[in-house]
């Protein structure tokens, strides 16, 4: 049996006795001295050592230490405050040993923010305030002209966060997973690469400001304020993506008057049912894979309230609406014009989402699991796009919100998200697909639908129509949806809204388990039958071997509000094989309640 992946374990006869209240950090720097001779193989870096190693080091206690540092900051400082993350933040940080991406630690492996980038952010706000000229902000910061020093009047001390819930100051696994590839100008490829990554979740920090001697009180007071503005619009790494927001608790009325939240493109309270959202798993132990060629961590899903899910969903649809009306090459641009990147070159994107709530329950052998929350759309406080094209701001706008409906009427978000939450009557998990709903109690008629097959049809071409007609403006270039790009062929297809592409709605009856739509896509006629049995065929359902292949139909299950009961039916390649199949059998047993609403009609 070969060797499990985690080059820590197999060096785990050298560990020294550490204490209850040392850090996993000091473990990996004590490891990279003993591995400077015996580096790991190459290949064995795995995940599941990322889980482990924190499996070892959860119960540790930091409080003693993360109390001290916090205490000292408060003495030392003449002006001191707390501001919390809401979710997550990652600022700064170094590879491990075994390229582990980790957060900033300082010599005793203690997770903080360094008083060099909080001077950072406070000197970027004073830069944009127009009541202060670059000599000044220099003169209170401190600066180096020709050689000579002069230091500001504000010392930034470094920032420590406060024990928390698991006395490690909120340090705990992340996750990171970068979907979809782009190369060679053709559209991106699924290439999924989840990557296990170190943040702190739900941390409360101590800020401190030290006035050198020609500070006075209003400049020491006129610096905090600053600081509390950069630290509300974002601090750290994938700010864009929900991470590193950082606000005033809310008994602290004067400071939170600081706070300046840039304008709110939508704002939605939603529901999620099935399979929910997973950032990360708990470390269960190491099993071999089914080809006994290396190991995979078996570990318990988290569900959790992520961002980067629902910024990924908008971004998923994005793209493939584009796809259909803009050559992939200027579709990748706006891409990370509009939600960031890093290639060709890093952009923070022209938005910023926030996502909060709460797990309401998690599946059981009964019901599927549930979350709940607020998603927020804003703009984003580094874009200068309403200063430069007014137009395209307001197309900006139009186009996130009219995406954002789009979002939650195409399919789910999280896992399953491509079919509408059902429970299977074997195998685990028990629940699949996922429901994502908007708050079923909202008064806002953006949000209403109709009763009506027809009625709901003319709605939903209406809100692609304001889609194409803003990412017309947008893009500054003219976009004919009477005229289509052919991204798909007859013998692959492609996540993209073309002209081989149709979405329907449709309405029927339900069979078993499953309701309409989902139990015409799993009927037996359109299974694939081998060795063993049937079983459902990649072409329409997706598959795992010999590599991942994302399912081309989406289904979205319409079932509230007014006795509404509708499926959107999205078919990517929907003119050749199974999929043409799928949806002619899907035309014949809905009749006259199928309606196309992709492609089009024409204007």
């Amino acid at each position: 049996m070969p060797d499990k992946p985690s080059p820590w374990l197999k060096h785990r006869f050298l560990s020294p006795k550490f204490s209850e209240n040392s850090s996993f950090v000091e473990y990996l720097r004590w490891m990279r001295i003993q591995l400077l001779d015996s580096q790991p193989e190459k290949g064995t870096i795995d995940s599941g050592t990322v889980l482990e190693l924190f499996e070892n080091f959860q119960d540790n206690d930091w409080s003693e230490s993360l109390n001290r540092l916090t205490k000292r900051t408060r003495k030392l400082a003449d002006e001191s405050f707390k501001v919390f993350c809401p979710w997550r933040i990652r600022v700064g940080g170094t590879k491990g040993p075994e390229s582990m991406l980790l957060p900033a630690f300082d010599a005793l492996g203690m997770p903080y923010i360094p008083s060099s980038t909080l001077r950072g952010i406070a000197r970027e706000i004073a830069t944009q305030d127009e009541n202060f000229t670059e000599e000044k902000v220099k003169e209170i910061f401190g600066h180096i002209d020709d050689g000579k020093t002069k230091m500001g009047q504000v010392i930034f001390l470094d920032a420590y966060p406060l024990p928390g819930k698991y006395n490690q100051g909120g340090l705990s696994p992340d996750m990171a997973n970068q979907i979809w590839k782009w190369e060679n100008n053709k559209p991106p490829e699924y290439n999924t690469n989840p990557n296990i990554c170190i943040s702190l979740e739900k941390p409360t920090f101590v800020i401190g400001l030290r006035r050198t001697a020609g500070c006075s009180d209003e400049t020491l007071k006129l610096v905090r304020n600053w600081l509390i503005k950069g630290l509300s619009q974002g601090i750290g790494s994938r700010v864009n993506s929900g991470y590193g927001t950082l606000l005033i608790p809310s008994k602290n009325e004067e400071l939170k008057k600081q706070v300046i939240r840039k304008p709110i493109i939508i704002k939605v309270e939603f529901e999620l049912e099935g399979q929910l959202i997973h950032g990360r798993q708990d470390f269960a132990g190491w099993r071999q894979k089914r080809n006994n060629n290396g190991w995979k961590p078996p570990g318990d899903a988290v569900p959790e309230v992520r961002p980067t899910a629902f910024r990924s969903m908008l971004r998923y649809w994005f793209r493939a609406l584009a796809l259909g009306v803009l050559k992939p090459q200027r579709v990748q641009e706006l891409e990370t014009e509009i939600f960031g990147g890093i290639e060709p070159e890093a952009k923070t994107g022209l938005f910023r989402l926030e996502a909060s709530g709460k797990i309401k329950s998690e599946p059981t052998d009964n019901d599927p699991g549930s979350m709940s929350g607020q998603l927020t759309l804003r703009r984003n406080s580094l874009s200068i796009l309403n200063e430069t094209n007014k137009e395209k701001y307001e197309a900006l706008g139009s186009l996130l919100k009219t995406l954002t409906w789009l979002m939650f009427h195409l399919g789910g978000v999280g896992q399953g998200a491509r079919r509408p939450c059902y429970e299977r009557t074997s195998s685990n998990p028990l629940w699949r697909g996922a429901n994502l709903f908007p708050d079923l109690k909202s008064k806002d008629k953006f949000w209403y639908l109709p009763n009506k097959i027809s009625e709901f049809q003319k709605l939903f071409v209406q809100h692609l129509r304001n889609f194409y007609q803003s990412l017309e403006v947008f893009s500054e270039k003219k976009i004919n949806t009477n005229s289509l790009l052919s991204v798909s062929t007859n013998n692959k297809w492609a996540e993209a809204v073309d002209s081989n592409c149709k979405i329907v709605v449709c309405s029927g009856e339900s069979s078993g388990n499953k309701e309409f739509a989902l139990s015409v896509l799993h009927s037996s006629d359109l299974k694939k039958t081998g060795k063993k049995g049937s079983d459902y065929d990649p072409e329409i359902c997706g598959g795992v071997q010999p590599k991942a292949i994302p399912s081309p139909v989406w289904i979205r299950e319409l079932n509230y509000g007014g006795g509404i009961d509708f499926h959107v039916v999205t078919v990517f390649g929907a003119k050749t094989g199974k999929r043409k199949e799928f949806l002619d059998k899907l035309k014949n047993q809905a009749g006259e309640n199928y309606l196309t609403i992709f492609p089009l009609p024409r204007n």
